[in-house]
């Protein structure tokens, strides 16, 4: 599949942008017309710098307003497209993409349409150009790509054919089935964007909220599938109009389109082995019909979903009081590392290590997670193909080797070949550590929260779907005093993976008023699942935790909505236990104090209670703003 990318997907000049695609690995791109026109380049520079780059110039967009309009326009925009295919010339493009008209049109009259359409067709011809007819979902008289199309057959001419854009059709919900029915040669061009699922109109929506594929939740290789079977060979290029992107670093922003299209071309060979499979029942011919197809689709290492979390890892300079609440909390000390600066600490299978190898000044935060996975160097060779940043680490003989990579927020990704019976064989690599009695010895990890930089999120969401194979669940938002915080959940089909991204407000104190350094208003966290939350809450009091102090105010709300039985709310209260209850069980948890950006959080599952105790995260998001307000001695 040939990829390419509009260049107002980007941010920067169009130099930068350039460049960023070739490092990126994109094989062309389109030029948007305002990046040429606001460019110090002249087009001979563009053109030489894009065969130097190895791109190729695939598209010259956008050429707005033309159809459906009186005589007297109608030869004011010949003359203007003319200009622009002179201007091709000297860029060495032949494809220019024209709108449906939105502005400028005022007679609805599809055998005018077409007479002013073949004007530019043979005038087009002229020029070796070819014209790309694209329907815009908000077009006056012409908004759906079949209208386009039939005007397209109407004029019948070799310089004039259609562009499918992914957005225009599926925000409109489009049926994408009769693509098929269009002549290949007859698509000039083929653009691609994902979106949010939102209620909005169609104009606002394509302006500021497409995403990359994997990142919305459009039937993107559905609609892809349907381009393949049409015969289509050209390229597949990304046209997204999004605000964070356009804010962001563009080389890393390159990176995640690429990658949004290298898990596309999958999904997509994905979805036309499945149709296959259900209109013929025989799965041996799967690869075969891709084959058939003119555009040949690439596929990935296959992995399966991870089996579960392995280990999580906390970085840190001073790593005193993280031993204290581990220890408070019931992990036992495993030792530390015969050749490396990391302790090891467990309860059950539960599995933290306190990295010492931080900066001096570094407060504790999450470095890294450990995932059990059946085939470790296969899942890192796929995330590698999905331009996932590989993590070297230095291991000596007789040491368990970790496959390992980066995922966008700098976590580092562990991938760990881990036992049935849920032990690690690494943990023999650390030496004797003094126990400390536990409460709770069939502990687990029951879910990583970690928190993602706003101009990342997106980016996030597809990489650990496509990387770690993790679903996204439907987002949540949730009220803090620092504003609403955007809650994705990712996790395996079995739950024994949950990751929740958070993407929350950056609020930072003026500490010159309040006499503290400027922090960020939200942390990051690991829970752990315990058989039984009230012994474990009573052992960690005993040993001297310090819990989040619940307000009052919550357990008489609680006392209200759930009529809980006095003793056991009195337990709730005296432990500063949260609780949550639906159809399917109940949802007990506690939270640590935040050392440097973590806190701990225990939970105890109770029935087919499946979430997170989502009614309860105002009250700890609205106490960890009130401790982190606090002045400082």
């Amino acid at each position: 599949m040939r990829t390419g990318i509009a260049t107002v997907c980007l941010s920067g000049t169009l130099k930068e942008k350039m460049q960023a695609c070739a490092i990126a690995g994109f094989d062309g791109i389109e030029i948007f017309e305002q990046d040429l026109v606001t460019s110090a380049l002249s087009p001979e520079d563009v053109r030489k710098m894009a065969a130097d780059l190895g791109l190729t110039l695939d598209l010259y967009q956008p050429f707005r307003d033309f159809d459906s309009v009186t005589e007297d326009l109608l030869a004011a925009n010949l003359r203007r497209a003319e200009a622009k295919f002179r201007l091709m010339s000297r860029l060495g493009m032949d494809t220019i993409l024209v709108c449906t008209n939105v502005a400028t049109a005022t007679i609805d009259d599809d055998d005018l349409r077409a007479a002013q359409l073949a004007a530019l067709a043979g005038l087009a011809g002229e020029h070796g150009v070819k014209v790309a007819y694209e329907a815009l979902a908000w077009g006056k008289y012409v908004n759906d790509y079949e209208h386009a199309h039939r005007l397209v057959e109407m004029v019948d001419h070799p310089h004039l054919g259609t562009c499918l854009d992914s957005f225009h059709i599926l925000s409109r919900d489009w049926d994408t089935a009769p693509i098929e029915d269009i002549n290949a040669d007859k698509i000039f061009f083929v653009q691609v964007a994902d979106a949010p699922k939102l209620s909005m109109d169609v104009l606002s929506w394509s302006r500021h909220y497409r995403v990359f594929p994997g990142e919305g939740q459009f039937e993107l290789a559905k609609f892809m599938g349907h381009v393949v079977r049409a015969g289509y060979t050209g390229p597949v290029s990304l046209e997204v109009f999004n605000d964070v992107f356009r804010q962001s670093d563009v080389e890393r922003t390159a990176v995640d389109a690429m990658r949004s299209l290298i898990w596309l071309e999958e999904q997509s060979a994905k979805w036309l082995d499945t149709a296959l499979l259900g209109a013929t029942g025989s799965a041996g011919t799967q690869a075969a019909s891709r084959r058939r197809y003119p555009m040949e689709l690439a596929t990935l290492p296959q992995v399966a979903e991870p089996a579960g979390f392995n280990f999580a890892e906390v970085k840190a300079a001073d790593t005193g009081v993280l031993e204290e609440v581990l220890g408070q909390l019931g992990f036992e000390f495993n030792g530390r590392h015969r050749t490396k600066d990391v302790q090891l600490w467990s309860m059950g299978h539960a599995r933290v290590i306190i990295n010492e190898q931080a900066p001096a000044a570094a407060e504790p935060a999450i470095a890294a997670l450990g995932f059990d996975v059946d085939s470790p160097v296969i899942a890192s060779a796929r995330a590698q193909q999905l331009k996932a940043p590989v993590v070297p680490r230095k291991s000596q003989a007789n040491e368990e080797v970790f496959q390992g990579f980066a995922a966008p927020d700098s976590t580092e990704i562990f991938l760990c070949q881990g036992n049935p019976d849920g032990t690690a064989a690494w943990t023999a690599e650390f030496g004797q550590g003094l126990e400390v009695p536990s409460g709770a010895r069939t502990a687990v990890i029951d879910h990583v929260n970690l928190a993602q930089p706003w101009q990342h999120f997106d980016e996030a969401v597809l990489f650990y779907t496509s990387a770690l194979a993790l679903e996204p669940q439907p987002y949540a938002e949730v009220a803090s005093p620092s504003g609403l915080v955007r809650s994705q959940v990712m996790q395996t089909s079995d739950r024994d993976v949950r990751l929740v991204l958070n993407l929350a407000p950056v609020i930072q104190q003026d500490g010159a008023d309040a006499g503290t350094a400027p922090r960020k208003t939200y942390q990051e966290h690991i829970a752990f699942a315990v058989e039984d939350l009230v012994a474990t809450a009573r052992a960690a009091r005993d040993r001297g935790l310090a819990f989040l102090q619940i307000p009052e105010n919550y357990y008489e709300d609680l006392d209200a909505r759930f009529d809980l039985e006095p003793g056991f709310l009195d337990t709730l209260r005296d432990l500063n236990l949260l609780y949550d209850r639906d159809a399917d069980g109940e949802f007990l948890h506690f939270y640590t104090a935040t050392v440097g950006s973590v806190f701990f959080e225990m939970v105890e599952r109770r029935g087919s209670y499946d979430g997170y105790g989502a009614p309860n995260a105002p009250v700890r998001h609205a106490v960890q703003y009130d401790h982190l307000h606090q002045p400082t001695k």
